[in-house]
């Protein structure tokens, strides 16, 4: 193992607490909690290590959110506890849809890998309810969540409506959970999500839009589009997505590969070597400057080339890696695990949490629990036999 490989267990060790897995290793705003997302990213880390110890630091991570789990379905955002003293968030400025997914994907995935069928027993009637969740999220019956704005991990970026990320995200929990119950229903509904995402986000599709004024104004790329709403398409390429959509095997072959090619040439041509979490930057002169600005709680983040706006991202790339293997591109896994080694390895293994794509200054939390996950669970891919269920 490199030494990188290392550090990451090192600090995933760092960064596990008796409730499970902590954003940071550093007690920096609120990163000292259990977060949904970042625990089960953590988590798919934990089990692609191998490491026991790890493992059952996920086990508790998914405890610590179900126990937390509000009546309606949601998930919280995070939870921290200290001292028997508990303080539950679902979100900030807006609840955060894909708390809900993400629990259940780390459920399933943890089941999966230690073969116990027990687990999704134990948790069913949590999993059921963030399944009746997400259908009401719906709001119109039509097959797509509709997102508030700041309702996801870009909680600072412009994204919101029908948002790619999260319907991707329902897609895959809803395919894991029925890889265990066998649920004609969950079948059916994963093939309308699937339908609805090819007819409203892929260019040069047929049937019923959903918005079929602003669809047909869309001059599609070789990526899908990250949002639309009722005021329109928003056209930025989201790397997460776009990752999500190749693993998920969303789409035809075609052009499944015209994504990989845009998205690894993009990523080559920046001074990092990694893929932006969304492209192009969003600057002053922008449309969309004012709705991205006034979308902060506390200190603007979003520069161009930072953050969501342009920045890059360990544990995107990490996902982006998974995509590239997923469709036997090796040399290009090998190339962004070469990396995000390199960028962990920035300030002496500092891990940070994303970095200027412009300038490849680091931005953010540093020791980011996630970030190092990314190298972990890509490393255990492409060199184990680890394998997620997709």
């Amino acid at each position: 193992m490199s030494i990188v490989y290392n550090k990451s267990i090192e600090l995933l060790f760092k960064c596990s607490s008796e409730d499970g897995f902590l954003a940071s290793a550093q007690n920096i705003s609120n990163y000292k909690r259990v977060w949904a997302r970042d625990g089960v990213i953590c988590g798919l880390a934990a089990l692609a290590s191998g490491n026991e110890e790890l493992i059952r630091i996920f086990k508790k991570t998914i405890e610590t959110l179900a126990t937390h789990q509000h009546k309606i379905g949601t998930i919280p955002s995070n939870v921290s506890i200290q001292n028997n003293d508990i303080d539950i968030s679902y979100g900030g400025l807006a609840g955060r849809v894909d708390a809900v997914t993400w629990f259940v994907i780390g459920v399933c995935q943890y089941a999966y890998y230690k073969k116990e069928n027990s687990c999704i027993d134990k948790y069913k009637s949590n999993i059921e309810k963030c399944i009746t969740l997400l259908e009401a999220w719906e709001f119109n019956n039509k097959h797509l969540l509709y997102v508030p704005l700041s309702g996801n991990w870009a909680d600072e970026y412009i994204t919101d409506g029908y948002v790619l990320y999260d319907q991707l995200l329902r897609l895959w929990a809803l395919k894991s959970y029925n890889y265990f119950v066998k649920s004609d229903s969950i079948s059916t509904k994963i093939e309308r999500i699937i339908e609805q995402i090819q007819i409203n986000f892929f260019p040069n599709s047929g049937g019923e839009k959903f918005h079929e004024r602003a669809y047909d104004e869309v001059k599609f790329k070789d990526y899908l589009p990250c949002s639309f709403s009722p005021s329109g398409y928003k056209i930025q390429f989201d790397a997460f997505a776009n990752a999500l959509a190749v693993m998920l095997n969303i789409g035809d072959e075609d052009f499944q590969d015209r994504q990989m090619n845009f998205a690894f040439n993009l990523a080559s041509e920046t001074k990092l070597g990694m893929l932006p979490a969304f492209w192009p930057p969003i600057s002053e002169d922008d449309e969309h400057w004012n709705l991205l600005k006034n979308n902060c709680k506390y200190e603007f983040r979003n520069y161009p080339n930072e953050f969501h706006n342009g920045g890059s991202w360990s544990m995107v790339n990490g996902f982006f890696g998974l995509a590239l293997f997923s469709k036997n591109k090796m040399l290009q896994t090998d190339f962004i695990l070469e990396k995000i080694n390199n960028a962990n390895e920035i300030s002496d293994f500092s891990f940070y949490e994303n970095f200027n794509t412009k300038t490849r200054e680091p931005n953010g939390v540093p020791y980011c629990a996630w970030s190092a996950a990314a190298g972990v669970l890509l490393h255990q891919t492409r060199h184990g036999d680890f394998k997620l269920l997709v």
